[in-house]
């Protein structure tokens, strides 16, 4: 089973399936805790060759950006962002209140700032790898002493992003 967090046009939906193998019969798939059937009469092609799906029996044209960045559908064009919620990262280890990058990425949003009480496992920056959002979180309580990272800037393995007093 996986768990992924899909944002339309910021609104965010939890979404959990199953997928095996084979994708050519209808998969079971819970939107926010309501089933619904799942067919992809395309799904031997890549995703951004499908053109259509069928929801709990209705059919609808779509068409899907290659990273899965937007998609089409007869409302217009949507803005579209995956997260896998069950992708663990592990924190480089440092000892202390640093906070390293545990992938190289790119910073999309830094969520704290310096002086700023944090508890143990909050969110401190997202760092996007391969198309999939990662939220990196304090290690422990405590202030924030240094945020060393900008949002729209990439980062290495073990770069240093925050310090935690």
């Amino acid at each position: 089973m996986s768990k992924i967090a899909v944002t339309v046009d910021g609104q965010t939906f939890e979404v959990s399936l199953t997928l095996g193998p084979d994708l050519s019969g209808p998969v079971t798939v819970t939107v926010d805790g309501q089933a619904v059937t799942v067919l992809l009469p395309d799904g031997d092609r890549p995703v951004d060759e499908m053109e259509w799906l069928i929801v709990d029996g209705r059919p609808y044209e779509l068409a899907f950006d290659r990273d899965l960045r937007w998609l089409r559908a007869f409302s217009g064009i949507h803005q579209l962002e995956l997260r896998d919620l069950e992708a663990g990262v592990r924190r480089p280890v440092s000892g202390d209140g640093r906070v390293k990058a545990p992938i190289p990425g790119l910073i999309t949003r830094v969520l704290v700032a310096p002086g700023q009480p944090v508890e143990a496992g909050q969110p401190l920056v997202v760092l996007e790898a391969m198309k999939m959002e990662n939220e990196i979180r304090a290690p422990r309580a405590g202030r924030v002493a240094a945020v060393h990272v900008a949002a729209g800037r990439g980062v290495t393995l073990g770069q240093l992003l925050a310090e935690i007093d």
